[in-house]
């Protein structure tokens, strides 16, 4: 029998409890208030992992077991399996240093789905030995955490350490997060947070400031590669008790679909390899694999940072006269499953803030895609976009008129909101017009050259030039013309 506060409980209704075997846990350590599940602690006999029955999310053991999915199951248990991050886990490098000198820091790992943010924090509660508490922002409120950190504040004051681990961090809004402050500044937690968007964008200032970002990097193809060769031949954990090979063909596909996710590359290693057997094939071949992924995933978020990365690179493309690059960032956009009338709507600010008055057709054709996109729908009226798109990279490119309005806005913003000239002041009334509403005022159509001698900006703005057109396509006829109408107006002043 154990000892719960107040209550005993058999140790066969404390394994059921716990999810283990009676024998395979060497003890308990009871804490008052037990009873309430607030400092309720088991250890593995292999002394390899501890937990808190506070966890909502615990940390699955590694048994290896055949249901479990084999990019769990292939999980890395330490650094020295773990694949990628060199700039951060070789020897004498910053993260690896943290972990092998027990830091406390907690710390953001910033980085593409499938890299090993989560790996790396389970690797982290291992070396540490500290209770590793997994929550996901997805599936867990901010109430639940703060009674975890609060339980985990009163362990700390009996020498245990708490890692609180929050996937997706970046899904708890900004006053959410500050709710992390007091127990991180107090050191009663090591908050590891995983996010797969900008933490400048979307982590609290506050708490970004008493944590250590971690920036890692997408996996290279042969960093993908050898993680199947890996799982392929692995017999505790992987899939090499079923005797299968790949070609090199195959094994670069399944690298090439997964983008960089080492997840993704595993699961779709596993559904390959059951096709295979099905179909009574010891070999995994580039056809095999292709009937497999069915479709290649494509990292890429609506509202997160792929998506503003990949429009830059199609607008800067375009910017940059490369038809090439911006039809294949159009491409990779459209594939991935952006709305394609979002992009029909950058396509018409391409041509007004990049193409201007060089080439103005530009407008209209972008428009006329806008309306065949919404007309004809996907996939026919992607081709009207990749028109547009060609069109503007290869058209004469000019920001004047977009350099014209920033100095604009500029200038509002800093000046004085002068009043209207008199002279152009609309008079409809006798009275206005005894105020010099409209006086000397000169009607443009009624001089020679369709030009008067006649300021139209207010005095302190008198004569500043805002449009100053370049030489490129059609602007270069505009430049022509507004040389002709000062030329008009200087000598009319001099007469």
């Amino acid at each position: 029998m154990k000892q719960l506060g107040n209550a005993r409980v058999s140790s066969r209704a404390f394994s059921l409890l716990l999810g283990v075997p009676e024998e395979e846990y060497s003890g308990v350590f009871i804490a008052e208030n037990a009873i309430d599940a607030e400092a309720l602690h088991y250890t593995y006999r292999e002394n390899t992992l501890t937990m808190g029955l506070f966890d909502v999310s615990p940390m699955v053991r590694d048994t290896g077991t055949s249901h479990a999915p084999l990019a769990e199951r292939m999980r890395p248990r330490t650094l020295d399996e773990f694949t990628g991050q060199e700039h951060l886990l070789a020897p004498g490098k910053p993260l690896r240093t943290q972990i092998e000198q027990d830091d406390a820091a907690s710390i953001i790992l910033w980085g593409p789905p499938g890299v090993g943010k989560t790996t790396l924090a389970k690797i982290i509660a291992r070396v540490t030995q500290a209770t590793f508490i997994e929550f996901s922002a997805v599936l867990s409120g901010i109430k639940e955490i703060k009674q975890v950190m609060a339980d985990a504040e009163k362990a700390a004051q009996m020498g245990s350490r708490t890692i609180l681990f929050i996937d997706e961090i970046h899904r708890f809004n900004k006053a959410q997060q500050d709710a992390f402050l007091p127990y991180v500044e107090r050191g009663s937690i090591r908050l590891i947070g995983a996010t797969t968007e900008n933490p400048s964008f979307e982590i609290n200032a506050a708490l970004l400031s008493r944590c250590r970002v971690y920036t890692l990097q997408q996996l290279t193809q042969p960093q993908i590669v050898s993680l199947l060769h890996r799982a392929l031949h692995d017999e505790e954990r992987g899939l090499g008790k079923l005797g299968l090979t790949a070609d090199e063909a195959a094994t670069a596909t399944l690298a090439s679909y997964s983008s960089g996710d080492a997840r993704y590359a595993l699961n779709a290693l596993e559904v390959a390899a059951k096709l295979a057997v099905s179909r009574k094939q010891n070999a995994l071949t580039e056809s095999l694999v292709t009937d497999a992924l069915q479709q290649r995933v494509l990292l890429y978020d609506k509202s997160g940072e792929q998506h503003y990365d990949l429009i830059s690179a199609l607008h800067k493309s375009v910017r940059n006269s490369d038809a090439d690059a911006s039809l294949y960032w159009l491409g990779r956009m459209l594939a991935a499953g952006e709305d394609p009338m979002y992009v029909a709507r950058r396509v018409v600010r391409m041509a007004v803030e990049d193409i201007g008055l060089a080439a103005p057709e530009a407008l209209n054709l972008c428009l006329s895609a806008r309306d065949a996109m919404h007309f004809l729908g996907s996939p026919e009226g992607e081709l009207a976009l990749a028109e547009a798109v060609t069109y503007l990279a290869l058209a004469p490119k000019s920001n004047a008129v977009y350099t014209a309005w920033g100095a604009i806005q500029q200038d509002i913003q800093r000046t004085a909101a002068e009043p209207v000239p008199l002279h152009l002041r609309n008079a409809p009334t006798s009275l206005l017009k005894s105020l010099d509403y409209g006086r000397d005022y000169q009607y443009a159509h009624d001089v020679e050259g369709k030009v008067a001698d006649m300021d139209c900006l207010p005095p302190s703005l008198a004569n500043r030039r805002y449009y100053q057109p370049t030489q490129e396509g059609r602007e270069k006829l505009l430049a022509q013309r507004m040389d002709e109408i000062r030329r008009i107006r200087e000598s009319k002043r001099k007469s």
